[in-house]
């Protein structure tokens, strides 16, 4: 793993818990020598994560849309920035220029991306990590909700499995390190030992 791609909001939420949290992970992620990969913004938790790990040394890179570049909140001191045509084409080179993925407290932009990366992986497209940074439960209420999609039939245990949770960045971190990909584990558990 070199690169984690983080989802999170375009605001700092209404706890400073946020904005730590966000730091902590920067903090983590440059520890670990492992680069930033984000949506480009200038502004809310964006802004937070990749000002700190721009601070801290680490290296940086955010894909954005030109229509939010036009609105001026486009980040321009990024080690690398892509500027692409469409949302579409940011979740896409995102996703390709990342080896993990973590959404972070956030709106409905982070929780479609997250929600697009996990059937991504439900699907096969790719087989890379994905967490939650459950920052003070902030996602409680999104697991239990999985966990009743998957009690009605609508979720394979395996396709939540996918989605890996920590309350911090080191443990969630560690748990993303030792994620086994979801082909692995099925090769694993029809070999004969």
């Amino acid at each position: 793993m070199k690169s984690v791609c983080v989802y999170c909001g375009a605001s700092p939420g209404i706890t400073p818990d946020y904005a730590v949290a966000a730091r902590q992970l920067a903090g983590t992620l440059v520890s670990q020598q492992l680069s930033l990969v984000y949506g480009g913004g200038n502004v809310g938790l964006m802004g937070i994560i990749a000002d700190e790990v721009l601070r801290l040394g680490g290296t940086v890179t955010g894909v954005i849309p030109q229509a939010l570049m036009d609105k001026e909140v486009g980040h321009i001191g990024l080690t690398t920035l892509h500027i692409v045509e469409n949302m579409h084409q940011r979740k896409a080179l995102m996703a390709e220029l990342s080896d993990a993925f973590i959404a972070m407290p956030g709106g409905i932009g982070t929780l479609e991306e997250l929600f697009e990366v996990m059937t991504w992986s439900q699907l096969g497209f790719h087989d890379k990590p994905i967490g939650l940074l459950n920052v003070n439960g902030f996602y409680d209420g999104l697991l239990t909700f999985l966990t009743h999609t998957k009690t009605q039939g609508f979720l394979r245990s395996n396709h939540l499995d996918i989605l890996l949770s920590a309350a911090g960045p080191e443990q969630l971190l560690q748990r993303l390190r030792a994620y086994i990909p979801v082909q692995t584990r099925k090769w694993l558990d029809n070999k004969d030992l």
